[in-house]
């Protein structure tokens, strides 16, 4: 008699875990995506020379994510295109008895991110992703800004992927 109750409550037990599964777990919208390219970012700005690393920003952050697999434009489930649609560089702190001269600046950077089927030709997603960072002033803005653009695109690219992989 012991023995027989012992089935009947490991079942009883154990189906509380019937819902669970191994694996990521992928939006609805993205459930049959399992491979996703991400071509070079087109560039909306006046700033040269921002697509490919921007894109591989992208890609590397989908790579530490691991929800999906980073495929050629003719092997994915889908393709994400992007464009880099502006850099904005906003004064944060200026230096003390010169308001006029600023001495750290806030760096936006915005991205909009079109995912498509590449089977069915579907539009998945198409959303705007902004990346932030701040920078201080050196001797050369310029290139204090161009080494701040990492930054912004790594912030954008970790709620790129947050949003395909999570769904928020």
């Amino acid at each position: 008699m012991r023995f027989s109750i012992l089935p009947a409550l490991a079942a009883l037990l154990l189906s509380g875990c019937a819902g669970y599964k191994l694996g990521p777990a992928k939006p609805t919208y993205m459930a049959d995506i399992h491979s996703i390219a991400v071509p070079t970012f087109k560039n909306a700005t006046l700033i040269p020379r921002l697509e490919v690393p921007v894109a591989n920003i992208v890609i590397k952050q989908f790579q530490q994510d691991g929800t999906y697999q980073i495929a050629s434009e003719n092997n994915a489930d889908a393709v994400l295109d992007g464009t880099i649609l502006s850099i904005k560089r906003q004064p944060a702190r200026s230096l003390r008895g010169n308001v006029l001269q600023t001495t750290e600046f806030n760096l936006i950077l915005t991205l909009q991110v079109k995912v498509t089927n590449r089977i069915t030709g579907k539009e998945i997603s198409n959303r705007q992703f902004t990346g932030t960072t701040e920078f201080f002033v050196g001797g050369d803005i310029q290139q204090d800004q161009q080494q701040a653009v990492p930054l912004a695109a790594e912030k954008a690219a970790i709620d790129i992927v947050s949003m395909l992989s999570e769904g928020f």
